[in-house]
């Protein structure tokens, strides 16, 4: 008789705890469904948030593209028209040389006034072209520097909310370690 009364208190222990388990499960399985839905909640939003900057980030792609055609377009014009001062630079330079060349058969072309006359032309040439090299350079090398600056400041700005977005998980999941020992302690 006792083997049977104790048969019967070990099954209801079993059922207890079963039950107790199927409860523990059920409130477990609660506790996810809940954090998942409020992280899908939180994504929802976040990308709300998100769409809301696509119009800022528009904007900014299309003034950078128009800024890029009109200074595309400045350069064919500033060469174009360079050119056009060259040629005819060029033609009428020409004209005197032909006369000076014809002249030069007949006369002493290659006396020293002549030759120091021509050399500090070109030398005097040859400085204001360096000149002008050095300061599109200059432009060039300052434009640069601000662009590397601005992708600094765009970087230090990224790792600040890369780090803030870390620190974020880092303290979510610890919260969660803890949630989720006090509830297997409370279990226990």
């Amino acid at each position: 008789m006792s083997t049977t009364k104790e048969q019967r208190i070990k099954e209801q222990e079993v059922t207890i705890s079963s039950q107790q388990q199927q409860v523990q499960q059920k409130e477990h399985q609660e506790a996810i469904n809940k954090a998942l839905d409020e992280t899908k909640d939180n994504i929802r939003r976040t990308t709300d948030e998100a769409r809301k900057d696509i119009p800022r980030y528009t904007q900014i792609v299309n003034e950078y593209q128009e800024e890029t055609i009109q200074a595309a377009r400045q350069m064919a014009d500033n060469y174009l028209e360079c050119q056009r001062e060259i040629i005819n630079s060029l033609q009428s330079a020409m004209v005197p040389q032909i006369d000076a060349a014809n002249k030069a058969v007949t006369s002493n072309w290659t006396s020293p006034r002549h030759v120091t006359e021509h050399y500090a032309r070109l030398v005097s040439a040859f400085a204001d072209n360096t000149i002008a090299v050095t300061k599109l350079v200059n432009n060039t090398m300052f434009a640069n520097l601000e662009a590397f600056k601005t992708s600094v400041q765009t970087a230090r700005d990224n790792v600040k909310e890369f780090s803030r977005i870390g620190v974020n998980a880092a303290r979510t999941l610890e919260q969660t370690s803890r949630d989720t020992a006090r509830v297997a302690g409370q279990a226990l």
